[in-house]
């Protein structure tokens, strides 16, 4: 195979953030000059979302979390557009079987241009769509905080200091964290934020004048998305739930779980309970996540047929391979779950990170009795998300360079993940929950009794783990930033 062949092979992916950079990177680095890489997204910098958090609190700034992504591509030799994929084309036009997406500009000076991209493989890493049209009078257009972007989350600060200012001249006020809908995800990130908040009014010595409240769809406190998990801790098995509820109650924070947010109002915020009744909650200030979407790429054959609903599901995640097959929750297998992120019609075509489609969730399904599903969505952002970004790209680079090795795999039902929700950003002060689980979905099959290795579950509170979170903001941008060795990082 001469490299006049290799160089027509084009890799085009969509989207910059966790996933999708990882993926650019390191394809460049398997390939070098072997492949042609283009990066579409809409947005012109990079954001470390998990520092988002510490953001909402004051205790970083936008830029701390920000960076420019077109020096980064420019010295990889890596092509950069500013624009968001609407259309693809996985088999061409009659005119040419040549595979191409759609994009529109973003970039100021073109913004709303349509172009054509043409493809040999394609990365779909486009992320999340924030759907806080889901929940009336959800999110920052409205009077709801979010830390989604670093935007948003500059916006929750600057409130959240307005209201500690009201609260030092002796207002009382009620402060809510948590998710904006029933079928959210990231609980782990408002689990987060609702402690760095519960810490700031600490320092301002205010805290006695506030309500903290964690509003969520989790059936217990510490379920995060994948059912909780069993951690040993002294010697003893306990649930996460346990440990969670010990930390709320020791910080004062009040909890109130199965929620489903129907309706917020400026001062109020209307949920129904998992028990099918309706409550009312009076705020001052909120933090709530707004549950995800895909970004559909509306997909035609050919023939000029569209074919979106065969390449996504209703939420708008394209189908790769795992099982969709309807089935209960006792039903469930880790088999269910994808290990290649290849779409089983177009063996080019691949999603990664919150693009791809989970075949089911993995917390217990629940709904009440209006038939209202009130289960948090499967979670597969940061760690999860930047392994299969490495490991679609190493598979990639295999095919084009006629490597015949087995493909290598990262399903969720074999990837072990860390999680730590750090209290504070400095590194004299802080604290942190440290929790580790293998694997991130449960394996029944291989574990019986708790779906997850009981050995490499661990769970603990204390500064060690508040100074590796600190610490990995900084590595993690380090890498991002693709500078000397970044490589050695893991993900």
């Amino acid at each position: 195979m001469g490299d006049d062949l290799w160089i027509e092979k084009k890799i085009v992916i969509l989207g910059a953030g966790v996933s999708g950079h990882t993926a650019a990177l390191y394809a460049k680095r398997f390939l070098r000059d072997k492949a042609d890489i283009t990066v579409v997204s809409p947005e012109k910098d990079y954001n470390w979302i998990p520092s988002n958090i510490w953001v909402g609190v004051n205790q970083m700034r936008e830029e701390d979390v920000l960076f420019p992504l077109l020096p980064v591509y420019t010295k990889k030799e890596i092509t950069f557009i500013r624009g968001r994929g609407i259309e693809l084309f996985p088999e061409g036009t009659k005119e040419s079987e040549k595979s191409f997406v759609v994009y529109e500009s973003t970039n100021e000076k073109t913004k709303g241009e349509k172009h054509n991209l043409d493809y040999d493989y394609l990365i779909n890493a486009t992320g999340p769509k924030l759907n806080f049209e889901a929940t009336k009078g959800l999110g920052p257009d409205y009077h709801i905080y979010s830390v989604c972007t670093a935007h948003h989350a500059t916006q929750a600060g600057a409130k959240l200091n307005a209201c500690i200012e009201e609260m030092k001249k002796g207002k009382h006020l009620t402060l809510v964290v948590g998710m904006g809908h029933g079928t959210c995800t990231c609980e782990g990130a408002a689990f987060e934020y609702v402690f760095n908040v519960d810490t700031e009014l600490r320092r301002h010595k205010v805290r006695d004048k506030a309500r903290l409240i964690f509003l969520s769809n989790e059936a217990a406190l510490g379920d995060f998305g994948v059912d909780g998990i069993q951690l040993e801790m002294a010697g003893y098995i306990t649930p996460s739930n346990i440990l969670a509820e010990s930390l709320f109650t020791e910080q004062k924070i009040v909890w109130i779980l199965g929620a489903h947010v129907k309706n917020i109002t400026e001062t109020q915020i209307e949920y129904e309970s998992l028990d099918a009744t309706t409550s009312i909650l009076d705020y001052d200030f909120a933090m709530l996540l707004p549950p995800f979407k895909g970004h559909l790429l509306k997909t035609s054959n050919k023939d000029g047929i569209d074919i979106s609903d065969k390449i996504f599901n209703t939420n708008n995640f394209m189908k790769v391979d795992a099982d969709y097959t309807p089935k209960t929750y006792q039903e469930w297998k880790s088999s269910d779950w994808p290990k290649y992120y290849q779409n089983p019609t177009y063996k080019n075509l691949f999603a990664v990170g919150i693009a791809f489609a989970p075949p089911h969730q993995i917390s217990q399904p629940r709904k009440n009795s209006n038939g209202t599903v009130i289960t948090p969505s499967p979670p597969r952002t940061g760690m999860p998300s930047a392994i299969m970004g490495r490991i679609v790209a190493r598979n990639i680079a295999d095919q084009i360079l006629g490597n015949n090795n087995p493909p290598h795999s990262a399903s969720m039902a074999e990837l072990g993940a860390a999680c730590i929700a750090s209290i504070g950003a400095g590194f004299t002060k802080g604290s942190a929950v440290s929790i580790t689980m293998d694997p991130i979905v449960p394996n029944f099959e291989k574990y019986p009794e708790t779906g997850r290795d009981i050995k490499s579950i661990f769970g603990e509170v204390g500064r060690a783990g508040h100074w590796i979170k600190r610490l990995l903001h900084t590595l993690f941008i380090y890498k991002a930033k693709a500078k000397l060795l970044w490589w050695i990082i893991p993900e």
